[in-house]
């Protein structure tokens, strides 16, 4: 799991499960960073960002008062978001195709299912780091583009010419279930 030095990049782990933040923070700190901060749950989370520049989010779904992924849409669209463009990754025990699509949608870059292993969490990390994702605003959206795969179209409106339902389905909500695979496999 070498060829990134990860050492200056500033983490920001929120969990309820302070086990579960122990352990990221292991597995990190096992990676080569230096620099970790954590939180309990999502509205610490936001305080904590206010005076740390986290450059990933590792998050967990399942907390309260703030879960994850009511956190990610306030780190995305929040009028006072400290920084709307941060990665996020999602941790969670639930991997049914409703949920990714569900985090995915809400703006997370990666998305890792537990029990984490370090392999895991390191292929998330690297992803954001080797293909970065432009964010876009579309409607009520804004993060990173949903979109994985770059789809060569020539014609005028590819959804209104009925062309490539198939994909037409993925490009309106769903996920392929190559890309479900790749999310949860890394």
């Amino acid at each position: 799991m070498s060829g990134y030095n990860l050492e200056r990049l500033n983490f920001l782990v929120v969990d309820d499960n302070k086990h579960m933040r122990a352990l990221v923070k292991t597995i990190l700190h096992a990676l080569g960073s230096k620099n970790v901060h954590e939180a309990a749950d999502g509205a610490d989370a936001f305080k904590e960002l206010r005076h740390f520049p986290a450059d990933i989010i590792i998050c967990d779904w399942n907390m309260s008062p703030l879960d994850g992924l009511d956190f990610v849409r306030l780190v995305r669209t929040g009028k006072d978001s400290p920084n709307p463009f941060v990665p996020i990754i999602m941790l969670t025990g639930h991997t049914e195709m409703h949920r990714v699509i569900e985090a995915r949608d809400a703006g997370v870059h990666e998305f890792l299912a537990k029990p984490i292993s370090a392999k895991g969490l390191f292929s998330r990390i690297r992803s954001i780091i080797e293909r970065p994702r432009p964010f876009i605003r579309a409607g009520l959206y804004f993060g990173p583009d949903r979109r994985r795969r770059q789809i060569d179209w020539k014609g005028p409106e590819r959804r209104k010419s009925g062309v490539g339902n198939a994909q037409v389905a993925e490009d309106e909500g769903g996920l392929s279930q190559a890309e479900v695979e790749a999310l949860l496999n890394g």
